[in-house]
Parts: C-alpha cells; sequence; structure tokens
C-alpha cells in the first residue's frame, strides 16, 4: 500500500467532511519476540500492524479517533467520528498544527537486512545467551532470555501542506538470572538494544555483565545512618536525572507542577552538570527526522554548566508559552495524541573514570541499585532505597543493601563535584558515572 498517497488522500477528505484543518498519523509496524527459559523456547511472536490516527479541528475545537482498518468506509467512518467530537469540545486558540515542513538528514535509522536473518540464528542466539548467563558457578536459576526485533514506518500529513515519512529499526537482546546464597536471592539482568544487528554487544559480554549483577550483591552488609559521598553508576543516573527531564516538560511549566518553573537561564546545579537531548544523532534508536508532530528535531541542550537553557515543547504548549515547538512531540503510537518527550538525553562526559572516582572517595556509597521514584518533579525531594557497595579510604569494602537516599534536589544537584568519562553513546538515556559530595544515607 501506498501510504504516503494515502495520507495525503486523507488530509483532502478530513477537510471535505469539514474539517477546518486536519492532520493524519500513519503507522505500520512488524514486531518479533522469541523467549526462552531453562533452554527451552517458550514464546515466538511475530505480528504485523497498521494504524492511523485523525486530529481535525473544526472552529478551533479538538477532535481525535484512530482506526486500523484501512478500508474506505472505516477510514470514513473514522473521520467523521473525529469531527463529531470537535463539536463536542471546548475552543483552544493553541489547536494548531506546524507548518514547518523541514527534515532533519539522520543516518543510520534503519538496517535492512535484520528481517532477512534466519529465525533460527535468533533463536540461537537467546538460547546461546541464556546457556553463556548460566555458566558461572554462582548463577542457579534463570529467568529467562530473548531475542526481539521490530520495524516501523511513521507517514505524517496535515492540512499545511505538510507529508513526510521515515522507516526504523531495532533489535535487542537480554538476559536475567539468579545467584543464591543460603537464603539470600539476588537477580541480575542486562539488555542490550540497537538500531543495526551488527552492533549488538556479543553473547558472551551480555552474559557476563547479567550474572556479576545477579552475585555482586550478595553478603551486604548494612550501614549506620550517616551523610556521605554517593556515586551514581551510569545504569542508575535516571533515577536521579529524570526528575530533571519531567520537570522541563514544557506542560508541566505551564502548569506551574515544576520546581525548575522559575529557573530559566538561571543557574539551578554544578558547572559539571551538561545535559543535551538529541534527536539527529546517528544509528541511536530515539533518533528521527521529525517529531510526532513533523517538526524537524534537533540538537537541543537543556542544561549548559548548570543553567537551565531549555524547556521542551510540542506545538500545542509552544504556542501557549509564546515559544517554538523544540521538536519534542511524542506518541504512544496511531491510537494516541501528541504528548510531549525526549529523543536521546545525554549528559557531557568528565575526565575522570570509575576507579579514579572511587578511589579519591574517603567515605560513600557506590549506587548500582535504586528503587522509588527518585526526583519529584513539582516538589524537588528526592528519595529511593538504594543498592551499592560501599567505600573507604577510596577502596570498595563490602556490597550495601537495604539503605536509603535522600535530599533535595537543588542541594543534590549542586553538590555534584566529580564527572566520569566512561559514557556509552548508545543509550538513548547516556550518563556517565557521578558523585554527589555528600548525601543524607539511611542506615541503621
Amino acid at each position: 500500500m501506498n501510504y504516503i498517497d494515502l495520507a495525503a488522500k486523507l488530509v483532502k477528505k478530513s477537510l471535505s467532511l469539514g474539517a477546518d484543518s486536519a492532520e493524519v498519523f500513519i503507522e505500520s509496524n512488524r514486531n518479533l519476540s522469541i523467549q526462552v527459559l531453562k533452554s527451552e523456547i517458550e514464546t515466538i511472536e511475530e505480528a504485523s500492524s497498521q494504524g492511523a490516527g485523525f486530529r481535525v479541528f473544526v472552529d478551533g475545537k479538538m477532535g481525535f479517533s484512530h482506526c486500523n482498518d484501512f478500508s474506505d468506509r472505516s477510514l470514513e467512518d473514522t473521520i467523521s467520528k473525529a469531527i463529531a467530537f470537535a463539536k463536542l469540545s471546548s475552543p483552544d486558540e493553541n489547536n494548531v498544527l506546524t507548518d514547518d515542513k523541514g527534515v532533519t538528514a539522520v543516518e543510520g535509522l534503519y538496517d535492512a537486512g535484520i528481517s532477512s536473518l534466519p529465525m533460527d540464528k535468533k533463536i540461537a542466539m537467546a538460547l546461546e545467551l541464556e546457556k553463556l548467563a548460566m555458566k558461572d558457578s554462582r548463577i542457579t536459576k534463570s529467568s529467562g532470555a530473548g531475542y526481539g526485533e521490530g520495524e516501523s514506518e511513521i507517514f505524517i500529513a496535515n492540512s499545511n501542506g505538510l507529508l513526510k515519512s521515515y522507516k526504523s529499526s531495532g533489535c535487542s537482546l537480554g538476559v536475567s538470572v539468579v545467584a543464591e546464597k543460603g537464603n539470600q536471592k539476588n537477580t541480575g539482568g542486562e539488555y542490550c538494544s540497537r538500531v543495526f544487528f551488527a552492533d549488538l554487544k556479543s553473547l558472551e559480554e551480555i552474559a557476563a555483565i547479567a550474572s556479576r549483577r545477579a552475585w555482586e550483591l550478595i553478603d551486604p552488609v548494612m550501614i549506620k545512618t550517616q551523610r556521605a559521598a554517593v556515586i551514581f553508576d551510569p545504569e542508575v543516573a535516571r533515577s536521579l536525572l529524570g526528575g530533571i527531564i519531567a520537570a522541563i516538560n514544557g506542560e508541566r511549566v505551564l502548569q506551574g507542577a515544576s520546581f525548575l518553573k522559575d529557573h530559566l537561564n538561571k543557574q539551578f546545579a554544578s558547572a559539571l552538570l551538561t545535559i543535551t537531548d538529541d534527536g539527529t544523532r546517528a544509528r541511536v534508536i530515539g533518533s528521527a527526522p521529525f517529531d510526532a508532530e513533523g517538526v524537524p528535531t534537533i540538537k537541543n541542550i537543556l542544561v549548559q554548566n548548570g543553567i537551565l537553557k531549555s524547556f521542551i515543547y510540542n506545538v500545542n504548549a509552544a504556542k501557549r508559552a509564546g515559544v517554538k515547538s523544540t521538536g519534542n512531540a511524542s506518541r504512544g503510537g496511531f491510537s494516541s495524541l501528541p504528548g510531549i518527550g525526549t529523543h536521546n538525553l545525554c549528559l557531557e562526559a568528565g575526565k575522570q573514570t570509575q576507579k579514579e572516582i572511587i578511589a579519591n572517595t574517603r567515605k560513600g556509597l557506590l549506587l548500582k541499585e535504586v528503587t522509588g521514584y527518585g526526583i519529584d518533579p513539582v516538589s524537588g525531594n528526592f528519595s529511593g532505597g538504594a543498592s551499592g557497595f560501599w567505600i573507604e579510604n577510596g577502596e570498595i569494602v563490602s556490597p550495601v543493601k537495604g539503605v536509603t537516599i535522600a535530599g533535595n534536589a537543588f542541594d543534590i544537584l549542586n553538590a555534584i563535584d566529580m564527572m566520569g568519562n566512561d559514557l556509552d553513546l548508545n543509550q538513548t538515556f547516556a550518563s556517565p558515572t557521578f558523585r554527589v559530595a555528600e548525601m543524607q544515607i539511611g542506615g541503621k
């Protein structure tokens, strides 16, 4: 099916049925999932899907409807429903569509070879990954391994003359295992996701990381409640920094529900903290030539040397704020309206290795696991359960479990005093190791 022509045709149909302006979002997907457990295939699921979402405006009022049946009657009925819904809603002068016809050139979004790889090879990879992770004598059980892949094609057209599309792909490998000692039990896993099959980590590397994470926190000690340094491993950086990203969401800022709402162009964190959101990075799953409304993606500096430089917006929130969209419209698929989200977040790397940061820490916690919600984007308060390794005089002395860490976002972020160089740009949330000079740690 020629979805480009269909998208343009459906915009015209929407206008002919009574919409003043209209947007059509078409999505075509293929997904494969292979799950294995205890050297046996558990499930193999492969499915293709398609769907269209219609956002229409009538007298400044918005209506939305969607369908996955592309027959002429179904499509026309869905458009008519969207128009009917619009007539029942309230008018809003900010109900507009983008007229930006630009497209950002982004390399490496699609691997045409993924679908042609033999199914037997993909199954064998999942089975071998589980086997490798179980080789470590400290591992007692498998929670399963899996391989997944997907291909997606997005088409956006609107009544401002917009007509855009792009194709993307992704594949993944993951495994989870359990280590036991006496009454102790700990689970560890590793998951690798890439655009290109050839970029996946080796089975040996994935298996080794998963098994190490399972056994390394066995025989933990309980430390006393105290204030000490906390070193955030790259894997847990999101627990702290995710609250910053939620707080710079333009919709939340407009609602006044952000602890950073009054800090634009002001210093709020350590000068070591620089965060970018980049939808243009090559060969990374979060990249795209345009966002979920058709606005071209950019490399956007959100925080520069601790100064808040930008909130993030879709078209509606940007118009309400009197600014331009930052290309951060996001959707859960054709069945959802545009929200606000990020592409590829990245903390600028520092100069120290993780070992050097540990060696320069007299007393502190190397954080490996966090439970809870991290920074509250409204209040800026931070708290969560924590596990990791206790450090004394620059050396790791024991695993630690069952403690809590807490503080206020401004105090914590201004206390970042060391930034690592171990940045993995294959992640959609890429962070190096960093150290907070002092936090409240709750123990016994």
